[in-house]
């Protein structure tokens, strides 16, 4: 699948080890060309968003990913980032037209299954012992519903925003099945080795 891309995207933008897999207008990236990263998302388009603290009273939005892809159907190898940032769709009640779903997009049809296929593949093509990092406004869905579309834990997490709805929650990829297979620990100050 990568080598498919690469006329696309460049060969050094292969390398960049974090994937952003549905990365909107990028509005939390310090850099939105970060060359560290490969961006993702299902749409391409601009807006002219009103805004009344904007010179004219309008502010554009652009959706301009390196790659126009789902998140459900990443078109890239198996573990191959080392931080995948995964921040989807979370408004359910969003008009179509409106600017919150031109702006962060809008869950539709069968979400959950969407959420569900998402988070799979932002694992599959994380490399083992990567950090996913996901965020979520709990506005219209609780975190603990979308938490449970995934076999996965996190290892931390925080609230933020002026109401505290908003979930920034760190995961860790298992590593590869048999590199945990021997643990070395102190038990009593003596170091041991157990099979796990």
């Amino acid at each position: 699948m990568t080598d498919s891309i690469a006329p696309i995207l460049g060969r050094s933008a292969l390398l960049a080890p974090v994937l952003d897999a549905c990365c909107g207008s990028k509005m939390f990236w310090f850099d939105r060309q970060d060359s560290r990263a490969v961006f993702v998302d299902k749409r391409r388009e601009t807006h002219a968003l009103p805004d009344v603290s904007s010179a004219g009273g309008v502010r554009t939005l652009e959706i301009n990913p390196d790659i126009v892809a789902d998140f459900t159907e990443l078109p890239f190898t198996a573990d191959h980032f080392a931080m995948v940032v995964f921040d989807p769709p979370h408004l359910v009640r969003a008009g179509k037209k409106g600017w919150q779903a031109k702006k962060y997009g809008k869950l539709e049809g069968d979400w959950r299954e969407m959420i569900r296929r998402g988070f799979a593949e932002c694992f599959r093509v994380l490399k083992p012992e990567g950090t996913l990092i996901f965020k979520w406004n709990e506005h219209e869905v609780p975190v603990s519903q979308i938490l449970a579309l995934t076999p996965e834990r996190p290892l931390i997490g925080q609230r933020c925003g002026k109401t505290a709805k908003t979930h920034w929650l760190v995961f860790m990829k298992r590593p590869a099945s048999g590199a945990n297979d021997l643990l070395t620990h102190r038990v009593g100050g003596e170091k041991t080795s157990t099979k796990e």
